[in-house]
């Protein structure tokens, strides 16, 4: 069992290394560990060799969007990646509905331009 001290692992899946970069230093200053995957085609295989508490995942990423990734991990044969906290960013909600978003597994979504208290509450809500 893992000490209670450890810190939480959250895998940031974001293509602008401005947005990567300003969420990481946020979530590390939150004690949290930060892995990062720069499309969707990162995902899956960093979950699968990491040990990750939830994903903050932005849905308008290259190679295989964030909509696809989460269906995705809802559909996954590993029930560890399967029930993972999925927190969806997006510029572009308008192009989706809260139905869309839980259609494809979205546990919560944030807006952007990140509210970065926000950011930590939501984090904190849904990984710990």
């Amino acid at each position: 069992m893992p000490a209670e001290n450890t810190p939480k692992t959250i895998l940031i899946a974001e293509d602008s290394s401005v947005i990567l970069n300003l969420t990481r230093k946020i979530l590390e200053q939150q004690k949290y560990k930060i892995l990062l995957a720069k499309n969707g085609g990162d995902v899956l295989p960093q979950l699968e060799k990491n040990a990750v508490d939830g994903i903050l995942m932005d849905i308008n990423i290259p190679v295989k969007d964030g909509m696809q990734c989460t269906r995705d991990i809802r559909a996954h044969a590993d029930e560890r990646i399967r029930s993972l906290p999925v927190i969806a960013i997006s510029g572009n909600a308008n192009d989706y509905t809260m139905a869309d978003f839980q259609a494809a597994g979205v546990t919560a979504y944030l807006p952007k331009p990140l509210n970065f208290d926000e950011l930590v509450r939501m984090v904190r809500q849904y990984v710990g």
